[in-house]
This record gives C-alpha cells, sequence and structure tokens, in this order.
C-alpha cells in the first residue's frame, strides 16, 4: 500500500484552489477584525481585570463593541460567564420567551444538549415547564421547506424562529448564510415582529458574512469554538438588536444590573487575543477538513462535504458504517494531539446525549472545538464528526497519525 504521508501530500496537492478560497475569506474576515480594533482604538490598558460584581470594566466593555463591530450587529453579550455556546442558548431562549410563547424550530431537531432545555425530554427547569410552546419543521433536501413555513406563520403566531445552523450529530448538510437570508426574508414578509435566532456555532468567519449580517435579530455562539480562535479558555456571546442583546444581560445576570456586571477575571487579553486569531485558525480548520475530506474518500469512505464543495462549518464527516474503525479513528486523533496523546479514550456516557460518545479532544481549553478535535455518537451509521486545527500543519499531522490507527486495525 502507498505510504501515508505520500497519500496525503498526493491529496493536498489536488486540494490548494479550494485552499486559496478559503484564504480570500480570511483575508476579508482579518480585515474586519483589524479594521474594529482600530476603530475602537483598542490599547493595553483593555487587558485589565476586574474581581467581585465587575463595574466598569473598561476592556470588557470595549470587547463588546468590537465583536459587534465585526459581526455586523447592533449590540454584543461577550462573557466569560457563559458555560457553553448551549448555556448561552438558554440564556437567549428564556430571554426571549414568555409563558404561552411559541419556539419554532425551520431546521429541525436542535442539537441533543438541548433536549431539556426545550422540553423535548422531560426536566422541571424546561422550557415546556414555564408553558412555552415548541413545535419543529424539519428540512427538505438540505433546505428550509419555505412553503411550509409560510404556512405556518400565516396560521400561527411564532415569538421565535430558531436555527441551527451547523449539523449537529445528524446526517443533513450544515445551512449556507444564503439560504439563511433566504429564509429570513421570507420570515420577514410574513410575521415582521417574528424573532429569528441564529445558533452560529461552528460556522464563524467561515464565509464573509455573518447572520446579524443578512437580517437574523439575534445569534449565538461559544468562544471555545471558532471566534475564539483556540485563546480564549471559555465564554460565549450573543449579538443582535440591541434591545434583545439587553434582554439576554438581565437573564445571564439579574433585572436591572444586566450588562453592568459580570468581572472579566483576566480574561480581557485572551478574548481579544483569540478573536485577533481566528480568521487565520478557522483558515486552518477548514484546510484540514478539505485534506480530510480528500484523502478519506480516495480511501473509500463517504465523507460530507466532499472536498471541493461549499463549506459552511468547521466540521468534517467521515462516515465509517463500522464501530471499530469510527472508535479507531477517532483514538488516531487523539494520538496525533499535544495534550493527553497517549490517552486511550473510549466510547462513554455524556450528558445530554442518549448514545455513548466517543470523542479525542487533546486540547489546550477542555472540549474546545477550534482544536483538533474529532468525536461521534455509536450510533449507525457510525460517523465521525472532526473538527478544528490550530494550524494547518498540526492538522495534516494528526490526520497523519489517524490513518495510521485506522490502516494498521483495518
Amino acid at each position: 500500500m502507498e505510504n501515508i504521508i505520500d497519500l496525503v501530500e498526493r491529496n493536498e496537492k489536488l486540494c490548494l484552489e479550494e485552499f486559496n478560497k478559503v484564504d480570500k475569506d480570511a483575508f476579508l474576515n482579518s480585515k474586519k477584525v483589524l479594521d474594529s480594533f482600530r476603530k475602537e482604538n483598542i490599547t493595553e490598558s483593555a487587558f485589565n481585570e476586574t474581581t467581585g460584581y465587575g463595574y466598569n470594566d473598561y476592556g470588557r466593555d470595549l470587547i463588546e463593541k468590537v465583536f459587534s463591530d465585526v459581526l455586523g450587529s447592533e449590540d454584543a453579550l461577550v462573557r466569560n460567564q457563559f458555560i457553553s455556546g448551549s448555556h448561552a442558548l438558554n440564556v437567549c431562549f428564556f430571554a426571549l420567551l414568555r409563558p404561552n410563547d411559541l419556539l419554532l424550530s425551520i431546521s429541525g431537531k436542535p442539537y441533543d444538549t438541548l433536549d431539556q432545555v426545550i422540553g423535548i425530554k422531560e426536566n422541571a427547569s424546561s422550557l415546556k415547564s414555564f408553558g412555552i410552546k415548541y413545535e419543529e419543521i424539519d428540512l427538505v433536501n438540505n433546505d428550509f421547506d419555505y412553503e411550509k413555513i409560510a404556512e405556518y406563520l400565516e396560521n400561527n403566531k411564532v415569538k421565535v424562529i430558531e436555527i441551527q445552523r451547523s449539523k449537529g450529530y445528524s446526517t443533513r448538510k450544515s445551512i449556507s448564510i444564503e439560504k439563511v437570508e433566504k429564509v429570513i426574508k421570507l420570515i420577514k414578509s410574513i410575521s415582521k415582529d417574528t424573532i429569528v435566532m441564529v445558533d452560529n456555532c461552528y460556522c464563524e468567519f467561515v464565509s464573509s458574512k455573518e447572520p446579524t449580517e443578512v437580517g437574523a435579530d439575534i445569534m449565538v455562539g461559544s468562544l471555545i469554538k471558532n471566534l475564539g480562535g483556540g485563546i480564549a479558555s471559555n465564554g460565549a456571546y450573543i449579538a443582535g438588536r440591541k434591545d434583545l442583546v439587553e434582554l439576554c444581560a438581565e437573564r445571564l445576570t439579574l433585572p436591572g444590573e444586566g450588562r453592568e456586571v459580570g468581572p472579566s477575571l483576566g480574561s480581557n487579553k485572551a478574548i481579544l487575543q483569540g478573536l485577533y486569531m481566528a480568521p487565520s485558525v478557522v483558515a486552518a480548520a477548514l484546510k484540514t477538513a478539505i485534506l480530510t475530506s480528500k484523502v478519506m474518500e480516495e480511501l473509500g469512505f463517504e465523507v460530507e462535504p466532499r472536498f471541493n464543495e461549499e463549506r459552511v462549518d468547521i466540521v468534517q464527516n467521515i462516515v465509517f458504517r463500522d464501530k471499530d474503525k469510527l472508535i479507531e479513528f477517532t483514538r488516531g486523533i487523539q494520538n496525533g494531539s499535544a495534550i493527553d496523546a497517549n490517552a486511550l479514550v473510549e466510547p462513554s456516557d455524556m450528558p445530554g446525549y442518549e448514545d455513548k460518545i466517543i470523542m479525542a479532544s487533546g486540547s489546550f481549553t477542555q472540549g474546545s472545538s477550534i482544536e483538533l478535535s474529532c468525536d461521534g455518537p455509536l450510533r449507525e451509521p457510525y460517523i465521525a464528526y472532526m473538527q478544528g486545527s490550530l494550524t494547518y500543519h498540526y492538522g495534516k499531522l494528526g490526520l497523519i497519525t489517524a490513518l495510521e490507527r485506522l490502516l494498521q486495525e483495518k
């Protein structure tokens, strides 16, 4: 059999055109970030921390202005008090919805971690337990069901529409910014007061536009994914209309204090530096995904997206249709990581998921998805969801190590 390094490098040459497309978007997004740093006059004093209540945190307030600039939104809430992207989504739901309101997902069922938040699975603290109703409309052929959405809006009063762009642990394709823009225009033409909320996790800086630039009222993302650049050690953001962001701030902290409290605890420098690095880091993750897709397809595995298809997020699906192959590839990604490289990852139960999950994350920040990682549920068709890499070269090395383990076991 062909040497693994030769196999990877031969396919790498066939990816150069796609790499050039990635670099063009990275340049545009880098310009957005740099322009905002200059506009807001970021100085070293922005790195200073606050403790306790966090009153008058100059750097924290500047960070939120920068995020708002970069994401094309009226306002932003960027806090290390958010535990995760799912936590930020939870805060956003409870901020915007009231008893008897209706939440409608138009991208099918959201992430498993939101089942108990919404009340799809029973929980005494869910939206359902507060009398908030939930309905969903599935995608059709990896696009919105525009006809069904229009009919539903004409016959029901919907307070919030939720769109999850990335695929989660489903087999569908992720949703492009062009499709998001098209469906928002439809929604607003029928029900202008309905709030359109976008879960933008894994998607930031993958293209040159974000949902709030194409009509979304509010969007949510994690700082241990794209916009943290592998440097922010925790946190998340909510960006969008000022009135909605204010509601979210008062739900995160408390009414009457909202965004005025929340100490940065030394996180300001990491958040700013992470955002500064994010366009380049996302580009590295995309190139790693493109190369992985090309190589794995040549080896006979189903992949989504294919190496030369449009990319909407940093996630690369590899369909193994074999439990052992999924496990061994994931273990190989762990072996090719910088931290805990010798750990033998095992499928295990995880909070919020019904199936056992196999997860490789040899990362500097626990659970970081922008660092090279790979995970998947132990259920048919046994898909590995690979994402991230702080640099392309580390991603390439991680792929080589994973292939060595996988092909050895084949």
